[in-house]
């Protein structure tokens, strides 16, 4: 029977905390910031850490709790160094985020996945996370202002124990192989996990194989990779050809096929 996953809900949001309390297997973090957000005044945080180790989820929970569902769209700018970029970022967006009065009883937040240089004006009645994965990237003037939070990476005993939460609650099945296999693409990037085992889910059912998880991936399987291997050794230049003309037509990324 295929679980009753509605399409419309990714499970990274479903499962997403609601509060800080709820951050899973960040002991140390979330009680710095429980005890920093008793402070009226709340510091401009910066969030570093692996990928898929709670750093935004923890940002999204910090600024729900002040402001909630009905307000917090209209407190909160999100940027992502994906989307938002360059200078015009700084004199458009941010610069009219900024320009809104709100009541003094709150401040304005912005929860930043790419790190910006501010006009020191700006900073003045708003609180601001800079989210990244490497803080020896962060130029020191920028860190130095900010309360700085490390995300551990999650073990693969705690991996796992989510795992298996997240199939008993959506009636999922996956085999020891499959469970493997998921540890291996989402290279210890949960929400990668997550969102494979829902797109793994909705096109193949409940029961989910370690070839399934493979294919929402996009991951080049073993077995390609070997056949394009041994036939080059073979020194047949057409048939090489004609197998990379095959993985070139599937998709694949070069950049995987060279790691």
């Amino acid at each position: 029977m295929a679980p009753q996953l509605p399409s419309s809900q990714p499970l990274v949001k479903k499962y997403r905390p609601k509060r800080v309390q709820d951050v899973a297997h960040q002991d140390e973090v979330v009680g710095v910031v429980i005890n920093t957000l008793e402070i009226t005044d709340c510091p401009h945080m910066l969030f570093y850490g692996p990928p898929g180790t709670g750093k935004t989820p923890t940002a999204h929970a910090i600024v729900h709790q002040p402001f909630g569902p009905e307000i917090y769209k209209s407190r909160v700018l999100e940027l992502n160094a994906s989307d938002d970029h360059g200078i015009n970022v700084d004199r458009t967006k941010i610069k009219d985020f900024a320009a809104v009065a709100v009541s003094s009883s709150h401040h304005q937040w912005h929860v930043l996945k790419c790190v910006v240089v501010y006009n020191g004006n700006l900073l003045q009645g708003h609180t601001i996370f800079f989210i990244c994965n490497y803080i020896s990237r962060i130029i020191e003037p920028l860190a130095s202002r900010c309360a700085k939070f490390g995300f551990k990476p999650l073990s693969e005993e705690i991996m796992r124990s989510c795992k298996l939460h997240i199939c008993q609650e959506e009636g999922l099945d996956l085999n020891p192989e499959a469970l493997s296999t998921l540890s291996s693409i989402s290279q210890g990037d949960f929400c990668w996990v997550i969102t494979y085992m829902q797109g793994a889910a909705c096109l193949y059912g409940s029961s989910i194989s370690s070839k399934d998880l493979i294919s929402v991936s996009g991951v080049i399987p073993e077995e390609v990779v070997q056949g394009l291997f041994e036939v080059c050794k073979s020194g047949n230049f057409d048939l090489a050809n004609k197998e990379v003309i095959n993985v070139i037509a599937e998709g694949y990324l070069v950049l995987q096929m060279r790691s």
